[in-house]
């Protein structure tokens, strides 16, 4: 039999390398951690007069003002300070966001003291969503290094005035390996799963024409598919048209890993409502990231971040998400879901 034991950390370059014993056999690896955070309104307490922000004002109906929007920048710099810190000092090399409301929101989370010294950069378009809410991504250059960013919208034909957020694409080199991050929040299920499915069905067939086109200038692309998707593992949306599928066994050509799957299946979800837990965080990768080649960055392990500090701690929702608002009431939590992680790995030289 085969064990496999932790033997040391130790710093390689800029990346993180954990050294494991294999058969006695010592093998370093580079670590590189990726995740996504759906922030929960991370509002600024100004008015934008174009779009309908509102209940995030002082005078709003959450009476949104400086101290509340300190408190919401400290509770979720805490949080993501903290994300795979026992993996990497470092933590998140690359984060995507939702729910933030613009670039400035974003300027001032990351100065804030528990993240300034890692020195994340932004890549942040503004999306056509009434409230006014985008997608954003965080990177450390001294492990992502940015080539290229765009935002592609998604357009409904037949109901012109529908408005969702754009799918966020930043192309850059880890270690010398380029990677694109795709980070999507898909339509809601407002009306119902049922009928709200459809829209996000289109939101899928445009994460997967993105994916294509990737595909296409490189069978070989490594690509990351992350977000808030606002269904499950196993619903048509990510299943069908994403083709993420959650056994390494049923994937063909051209097909995605959700290498959160197995923790939808093991009940390990990101968010709950009237007891049922989902798990529509996300993160899906393309096969040549569940490749056998150790001397490129492949997945290796994947976490739900649901330490007991961001939980509600009592009450008929003890144990969900502590969120910032509650039933019109002033929490000063967190957000309504749970981060969600992974660890990529290759042997280092």
């Amino acid at each position: 039999m085969k064990f496999i034991r932790f033997y040391s950390l130790t710093a390689v370059f800029f990346f993180i390398v954990q050294s494991f014993v294999f058969s006695q056999e010592k093998v370093n690896y580079k670590i590189a951690c990726v995740g996504f955070y759906n922030l929960e309104n991370l509002f600024d307490i100004d008015d934008d007069p174009l779009t309908n922000d509102a209940e995030y004002l002082p005078d709003g109906a959450n009476k949104w003002d400086s101290v509340k929007y300190a408190n919401k920048l400290l509770n979720m710099s805490t949080v993501i300070a903290d994300i795979a810190t026992e993996i990497s000092p470092d933590g998140l090399a690359v984060l995507g966001v939702a729910e933030i409301e613009n670039r400035k929101v974003l300027e001032d989370l990351v100065a804030m003291p528990l993240l300034a010294k890692r020195g994340y950069q932004i890549v942040h378009y503004d999306s056509p969503d009434r409230r006014g809410v985008d997608v954003g991504m965080l990177y450390q250059e001294k492990y992502f290094k940015l080539k290229k960013s765009d935002s592609y919208r998604l357009v409904f034909p037949d109901d012109p005035d529908y408005f969702t957020r754009d799918q966020l694409v930043a192309t850059g080199e880890m270690d010398g390996e380029e990677v694109s991050v795709i980070v999507a929040h898909w339509p809601s299920r407002r009306g119902g799963q049922a009928a709200s499915e459809p829209n996000r069905i289109e939101a899928a067939k445009l994460g997967r024409h993105i994916i294509d086109s990737l595909l296409a200038d490189n069978p070989s692309a490594k690509i990351i598919l992350m977000g808030d998707l606002n269904d499950d593992p196993i619903n048509t949306s990510v299943m069908e048209y994403i083709r993420a599928k959650g056994k390494l066994s049923k994937m063909n050509a051209g097909d995605m890993y959700n290498v959160m799957y197995d923790h939808y299946k093991s009940g390990n979800g990101t968010l709950a409502w009237n007891d049922a837990w989902n798990l529509f965080d996300q993160m899906i990768v393309s096969e040549s990231f569940v490749s056998t080649d150790a001397a490129t960055y492949v997945f290796h392990r994947s976490f739900v971040y649901n330490k007991e500090y961001i939980k509600q701690q009592d009450g008929n929702y003890a144990g969900y998400p502590k969120r910032t608002h509650a039933g019109g009431v002033y929490l000063n939590g967190y957000s309504d879901h749970f981060p969600v992680y992974m660890v990529l790995k290759k042997e280092a030289n």
